[in-house]
């Protein structure tokens, strides 16, 4: 790796030089060549003055590039980034130019402007530069003759992400299954595979981790091609490590039948290894298993408002005490017994009703109906409906009618965090996408909430989290509301853990960071794929959506690989783009070229399922490799 530093006075000659080799790389001739070089001359008393940064080779201190940072705030420009031409293309530029905008970002610039050569407009766009406007902004200046300007805006880490892990790396551990099945909820799969699936979310419990530790086996490239994209190094990935995970190859060993975090434990060297790195550890929620690992008291109660009634019965004293006028709370009422289900839920219909019937816990929409009362005249009455219904006790709960436009957003969400101090923090709104009762996915982004629900929604929230503060929980936490044909939220339940959206929030924090303020990010569960594919088809699948989104002005991530390999195959991604126009155009060729490749191997031969890397099956049992 490169070793970057501030250049030296007396080195203006040698960095004039490299910066006339590598504009004459491109092929220009030598009149043209002559024209340019007062532009690209470096005069030794303006070296300090423009920011000037090398990158040398640390084994020879060989200078390899440079890049400049220029101007006053608000405004910066990269007056310079040439690299030596035996180097172009070996991450040298990307290097230099990614150091180039964190320091904009550090100085308080709030724009940066390139005036690019046309070889490396290329490579601009792919740093996630955009096209600047054809009418430039009083006092950018004008585009020099030959020259093609770009944009960007220059973000530090949200002080959101850099509280939640201290804004570095963090050990990442995707315990879904074992957080939800602390929970007991009939609605809940015993097997809890799709849950297994769901861990492979741990890859983005942060912006950046520094190890993933996760219950079944994913496919060897799958953190590699994450990590490029959003330009991690040196995670660490530890799967494979319980029974019934995402592949066929999840461990049947020791901690076979056991929780994550147990079966992490019980590996002693793993778990020293994962404890020694000093780095936190953040897990898909809170367990008593989680608590063993990481060291710290188990108090079941901080869980408590995880309950939908629990959770109701806080809104509502949260609401009694004034302060939230645009916050409706539904009514509810508990039926813990089907009889008593049935009633309310007759009395309902016979009004005219629509109801919504709840278990007290389910993720993802599981255990939430909304029934209509056509749809009990229809089954014949509210007994027949409730036997369609997995067992166990019910909230009966009033339903809130929606927007009458069906542009408008109806299911948004708050989230946020409690730190250790007990600092409630907040990561922002977003958009969900709901259908019936069921999650599919989430959108943030700038501007994504309707404009009336923004304040009032990060209001609600934020005290929620205070009140979660005062019950001694801490970690993550959102706030479900559906908004209704008045311009009122209704708060629906609270979740005490990461969840979808969040890991959109992390996705955008990272994503500002490295390549500019204003990034859109939609993740979405599930992309039908059509047919299970052979071995390679999916990283070959990966391959194009990543070229196509990238055509398009986006970035795809894959996010939920091993869904791939189950007998109705599908995939979890994450789309991200600086429009919402270019989001919704990626998402698109995703879910077209995922069923695309789906039908040419439909009835096809079946799928050569992920196999455990290498180093998962080392003979001390640990598990894990070292990716870059």
């Amino acid at each position: 790796m490169v070793k970057l530093r501030a250049a030296g006075a007396g080195e203006a000659e040698a960095l004039t030089a490299l910066v006339l080799r590598s504009k004459a790389h491109w092929g220009y001739d030598e009149p043209f060549m002559a024209s340019c070089a007062p532009e690209l001359r470096i005069r030794s008393g303006e070296v300090a003055g423009r920011r000037i940064v090398v990158a040398e080779d640390p084994s020879g201190g060989r200078v390899l590039g440079l890049a400049s940072l220029e101007g006053a705030p608000p405004v910066a420009r990269l007056g310079l980034l040439f690299v030596e031409p035996d180097v172009i293309g070996r991450g040298v530029g990307r290097r230099l130019y990614r150091d180039a905008l964190r320091r904009a970002a550090e100085l308080g610039f709030r724009r940066l402007l390139i005036d690019s050569d046309p070889h490396a407009a290329g490579f601009y766009r792919a740093m996630g530069a955009r096209h600047a406007p054809a009418a430039t902004r009083p006092g950018d200046g004008d585009v020099p003759a030959g020259l093609v300007r770009f944009e960007v805006a220059p973000a530090p880490l949200a002080p959101w992400a850099r509280a939640w892990t201290g804004g570095g790396p963090a050990v990442h551990v995707g315990n879904v299954a074992e957080y939800n099945a602390q929970f007991a909820d009939a609605t809940l799969d015993r097997g809890q595979r799709a849950a297994h699936h769901y861990a492979c979310l741990a890859a983005f419990y942060s912006p950046w981790p520094g190890a993933v530790v996760l219950p079944g086996a994913v496919p060897p490239g799958w953190i590699e091609r994450v990590g490029r994209l959003l330009e991690w190094e040196g995670v660490e990935v530890y799967d494979g490590l319980t029974e019934g995970g995402c592949g066929p190859a999840a461990g049947s060993g020791p901690s076979a039948g056991t929780g994550l975090s147990d079966a992490v434990r019980a590996r002693t060297a793993l778990a020293g290894r994962l404890g020694g790195t000093g780095l936190p550890l953040v897990p898909w929620g809170l367990t008593a298993g989680f608590a063993r690992l990481a060291g710290r008291p188990w108090r079941p109660r901080e869980l408590r408002y995880e309950s939908k009634s629990a959770a109701h019965g806080l809104f509502g004293r949260i609401l009694a005490a004034g302060g939230h006028p645009r916050i409706l709370l539904p009514g509810q009422w508990p039926a813990p017994t089907r009889r008593a289900a049935a009633r309310l839920l007759a009395a309902r219909a016979r009004a005219g009703a629509s109801t919504v019937l709840k278990s007290e816990h389910g993720v993802g929409g599981s255990g939430t109906t909304v029934v209509s009362a056509e749809r009990v005249r229809a089954a014949g009455g509210a007994r027949a409906v409730l036997r369609g219904l997995p067992r166990g006790p019910l909230l009966v709960e009033e339903y809130v009618a929606g927007p009458a436009d069906p542009r408008e957003p109806r299911d948004l969400t708050y989230d946020g965090f409690v730190d250790g101090a007990g600092r409630v923090h907040e990561a922002g709104g977003a958009v969900m996408d709901v259908a019936g009762a069921g999650y599919r996915g989430a959108t943030v982004g700038p501007g994504v909430m309707p404009a009336w629900a923004r304040e009032p929604l990060l209001a609600f929230g934020g005290a929620v989290g205070r009140e979660l503060s005062a019950a001694g929980y801490r970690g993550w936490f959102d706030v479900d509301f559906v908004t209704d044909g008045a311009g009122r939220l209704a708060p629906t339940e609270a979740n005490l853990r990461l969840t979808g959206p969040s890991i959109a929030f992390m996705v955008a924090a990272r994503l500002d960071e490295l390549r500019g303020a204003g990034h859109f990010v939609r993740i979405v569960d599930r992309v039908e794929l059509g047919a299970r594919l052979p071995g390679g088809a999916l990283d070959e699948l990966c391959e194009v959506l990543e070229r196509g989104c990238a055509e398009l002005g986006a970035v795809f991530l894959p996010a939920i690989p091993t869904g791939a390999f189950d007998p109705v195959p599908w995939l979890g991604v994450l789309v991200a783009a600086y429009s919402r126009e270019a989001l919704v155009a990626a998402e698109a060729l995703v879910r077209t070229e995922a069923l695309a490749v789906g039908a040419a191997f439909a009835g096809g031969q079946g799928a050569q399922e992920p196999s455990r890397s290498s180093a998962s099956s080392k003979s001390n049992g640990e598990g894990g490799f070292r990716v870059r």
